[in-house]
């Protein structure tokens, strides 16, 4: 990006990785799938450690750009503050008890995880285990192993046109309550993060937690742990369940108080309970592993050979679109939540408009307003916001700029930003606008749009000013007095340095007043070519902005 003389030029934006390294690092610290590897591709060094070896893993981090982890590898403040490096860490799994989020946030390090690689095995398991309590296979299965044919102490009962009670119903409780209206039972869930109409389009009916408990024959947990959800199921739960309750665990340990369920379960309150988490794991002492009436196994709601390759899968593309720069929809620490289809092309033309304010600005702005207007407001715009952060700044400092660290980018420079959506758009179906204000007061505002079929992009106005122009990988901007002969002008000096033009839209405020000339060009216009034609139209502005 150039500037002209004299005003505030943004430094030009290097990558974090050393120049000297050919390719980033990206450094495997526990065991994954191959696909894992096969699906990172060949534009980065490879490297593997033991991530349970503290010193080894330690001394490994300290020189790679990427990290994948499992479960075992602990990604705290201080494998954090060693890896000066590091620009993302990717858990292939759903939890995220072993990497330090705040701390990696606060580091400009994304966090991501593979959200829905191991659904479909948690939902699996959650129903083997209700089957398995109900019909008492563990201990049925020991004794026969024993010698012991104990057919009439081990009979159990049937799911048919019982009630299952889903506590939480995320990704995972909707799949096992899917799965559970096909043995023909009643479902209801408890959620109160989850609308009515939601639960019902997924055949269940929405309950507050008393009235499950009250009602449940059956009961599955699939909430994650939280300060909130921690004890959630206790002694004054448990006491208040419809007698021969059958409990599952399959979430997270600590979630059901593991003491009241045992007296629970010595009592009869609870007739038989099936857990894959406990709250301190590994786990192998609890006194209910010593009940005949609990089946257990070691968390293995996510070990199955296709959530694995799942898992390595999702976070190696993660890792390839984090050190890419781009958005990642999985990334734990970065707001934006879940992006609609609607709202995905808009993310590009919005990262563009940023790069094109600051260009225009030729300085950090101290309030930006991300304004987003029409059809799209319909669905959740906040990560347009990130977009806009990351183009602003991608061209004023040396560091990667990423959709983790721009906010804070931002909060260091003292820029404050706002989105405004609003559903009314009079010209556009749609259109994204970055106004801001900068620190002797000025404005500044540049506008997009999609159009057509293909959404192509298109710059529709520029501080005030009308204009239609594709946003193309080399732009200028000019502002001057309007008079004949300075499109002339600007099209002499660029020729004659040998930059073709692409297109051109001319504005102005009135005749004869202030007008803007914007144009596209084929390549690079050098300082000396820019300044020479701001002396030459006398120009009050003249802006050069590269988007490669």
């Amino acid at each position: 990006m150039t500037s002209a003389p004299g005003s505030a030029a943004p430094t030009t934006s290097a990558s974090a990785t050393d120049p000297g390294r050919s390719r980033a690092v990206v450094l495997i610290a526990e065991e994954l799938s191959p696909a894992t590897v096969e699906a990172l591709g060949p534009d980065f060094e490879i490297r593997q450690c033991d991530g349970a070896d503290r010193q080894a893993f330690l001394a490994a981090v300290a020189e790679v750009d990427a990290l994948l982890v499992r479960s075992a590898t602990k990604v705290d403040a201080e494998a954090l503050a060693v890896a000066k490096r590091l620009r993302v860490v990717a858990r292939a799994g759903v939890g995220l008890d072993n990497v330090d989020v705040r701390t990696a946030t606060m580091s400009g390090v994304m966090v991501v995880n593979a959200p829905t690689s191991n659904i479909v095995s948690a939902a699996e398991l959650a129903v083997a285990l209700m089957l398995a309590a109900a019909r008492h296979v563990s201990p049925a299965h020991a004794a026969l192993r024993e010698g012991q044919w104990l057919r009439t102490r081990y009979t159990g009962i049937e799911l048919y046109e019982k009630t299952v009670g889903i506590v939480g119903l995320g990704r995972i409780g909707v799949l096992v309550a899917q799965r559970l209206a096909a043995f023909g039972m009643n479902v209801i869930a408890y959620d109160p993060y989850v609308q009515a109409g939601k639960a019902a389009q997924a055949g269940v009916r929405l309950v507050d937690l008393d009235t499950l408990l009250a009602e449940c024959d059956f009961m599955s947990v699939h909430l994650p742990k939280t300060p909130e959800t921690l004890g959630l199921i206790g002694a004054d739960q448990l006491a208040a369940v419809k007698p021969g309750l059958v409990l599952v665990n399959a979430a997270r340990g600590g979630i059901v108080d593991e003491a009241a369920l045992y007296d629970a379960l010595v009592a009869g309150t609870v007739a038989a309970a099936g857990l894959d988490v406990f709250a301190d794991e590994p786990c192998t002492d609890s006194p209910l592993l010593t009940l005949e009436n609990v089946v257990a196994t070691p968390h293995l709601g996510a070990s199955t050979e296709e959530a694995q390759e799942k898992a390595g899968i999702a976070v190696a593309k993660s890792v390839r679109l984090a050190l890419s720069g781009e958005l990642v929809p999985d990334a734990v620490n970065v707001q934006g939540g879940v992006i609609a289809e609607e709202v995905r092309p808009g993310i590009p033309l919005t990262e563009k408009l940023g790069r094109i304010f600051t260009g225009v600005a030729g300085e950090v702005a101290q309030q930006i307003d991300v304004e987003v207007r029409g059809e799209i407001t319909a669905f959740d715009v906040k990560v347009l916001e990130l977009a806009a952060l990351k183009g602003v700044f991608t061209d004023v400092i040396e560091d990667a700029v990423s959709y983790v660290n721009a906010p804070l980018l931002a909060a260091e420079r003292g820029t404050a930003v706002r989105l405004v959506a609003e559903s009314e758009s009079p010209d556009h179906r749609n259109l994204i606008t970055l106004r801001g204000t900068l620190p002797d007061g000025s404005q500044v505002s540049v506008s997009g749009t999609l159009v057509g079929i293909n959404q192509r992009e298109r710059l529709v106005e520029v501080n005030g000013y009308d204009i239609d122009l594709e946003p193309t990988d080399h732009l200028a901007f000019f502002t001057y007095d309007d008079r004949p002969g300075m499109v002339g002008t600007i099209g002499q000096v660029l020729g004659g340095a040998g930059v073709n033009i692409a297109g051109m839209q001319v504005s102005r405020n009135a005749k004869g007043g202030e007008a803007l000339v914007a144009v596209s060009v084929d390549s690079v216009i050098s300082p000396e070519v820019l300044a020479e034609i701001e002396s030459a139209m006398s120009a009050h502005s003249a802006r050069a902005v590269d988007l490669v």
